[in-house]
């Protein structure tokens, strides 16, 4: 769908880095979900039917493949440590949940996790470290009926091990996570973390231990209907963050699609100024800014205040990843692929 552009221009004078856009060839017409950036031009992606793909020259060209026996699972989430090694989170109902990783630049890959709860619904993942990563899943009821979140994590990049829901906030009826764009969850530091909700409440969950015990906070995000929520989550630091969201069924509706912490995530301010349009990613740049994608549009903001945007594409997208030289890389349907190459300062 082709909508007129929402925000406005920059201005030179905002000494920003000048961008170069561009679209790839992926080789591929397979829904691409996920997408993982490195500096030095290393990328990853992954989407359905088993579909990963790597790039070594920052996105411009890519090697499609399929993990072997995976031809029925939908890769939403990728996170890449190098040129051969990467994780795999399959997102589906019971079994169809998967955690796969290789270390040979995906001749061969280990199936390390495989849900075993058929009411189980896997979304996305984190890591603090190629060895230290953790993974959210929707509410199935614990031992003593409680709705809770399902939480595994890995010490050593092999082995997944579920995390005690003990001290964990119960969760709402109908309230979930969402596989959008593998960002729901987020991590920062050593051990913090935080996940992000939707459907009957928007929520963001933080543990500041690496699991072991949660906090729950309210956001104002718009939510309600199970296509309703926050979609994605990023933190710069342990305080400043950002949750985007909306409504992926409305996706150019809506007034409370974005908002920041600068407590660590206890409390939550809407941007009046943002786009408003549903959003799946969000990302932090250089100098504090965000990148911000979604079904509609996507979109550059230039400063932490979000007091100006720019609109970069007009492409359907589902994720987004963006480098710390401040390359991004974007992934939609159909294996679409575009990127924004990072050049001079201007003056």
């Amino acid at each position: 769908m082709h909508l007129p552009y929402l925000f406005l221009a920059l201005a030179l004078t905002l000494n920003l880095f000048a961008q170069q856009t561009f679209t790839a060839d992926s080789r591929t017409t397979e829904s691409l979900r996920g997408i993982s950036l490195l500096k030095h031009g290393i990328a990853w992606a992954s989407g359905t039917h088993g579909t990963y793909l790597r790039s070594a020259d920052g996105g411009h060209t890519w090697k499609e493949s399929q993990v072997f026996g995976a031809d029925a699972l939908d890769f939403r989430d990728v996170q890449a440590f190098g040129a051969t090694d990467a994780y795999l989170l399959a997102a589906g109902p019971g079994d169809a949940s998967r955690i796969y990783k290789t270390t040979d630049g995906g001749m061969h890959w280990v199936r390390q996790f495989t849900n075993s709860n058929p009411k189980g619904f896997f979304d996305c993942m984190a890591f603090w470290d190629e060895n230290h990563g953790i993974a959210v899943g929707d509410p199935v009821p614990d031992w003593q009926g409680q709705l809770k979140f399902e939480l595994i994590a890995t010490d050593d990049g092999t082995h997944w091990n579920p995390l005690p829901s003990a001290h964990l906030p119960v969760a709402l009826a109908n309230e979930g996570a969402f596989a959008a764009s593998g960002t729901c969850i987020a991590t920062q530091g050593k051990k913090n973390v935080w996940f992000a909700t939707g459907g009957a409440a928007a929520r963001v969950f933080h543990s500041s231990d690496g699991g072991q015990t949660w906090t729950v906070s309210e956001t104002p995000i718009t939510h309600g209907p199970d296509s309703a929520g926050i979609f994605s989550i990023a933190f710069r630091d342990a305080r400043h963050g950002v949750i985007v969201g909306g409504d992926y069924k409305q996706p150019t509706q809506g007034t409370a699609n974005l908002a920041y912490t600068s407590d660590g995530g206890r409390t939550w301010q809407l941007s009046s100024i943002a786009p408003q349009f549903y959003t799946s990613v969000v990302a932090f740049t250089l100098k504090k800014g965000l990148f911000a994608a979604g079904t509609s549009h996507a979109a550059y903001i230039s400063n932490s205040a979000a007091s100006s945007w720019m609109n970069v594409w007009d492409f359907n997208l589902n994720a987004l990843a963006v480098d710390s030289k401040g390359n991004a890389i974007a992934v939609g349907p159909k294996g679409l692929i575009v990127g924004i190459t990072r050049s001079k300062t201007v003056k």
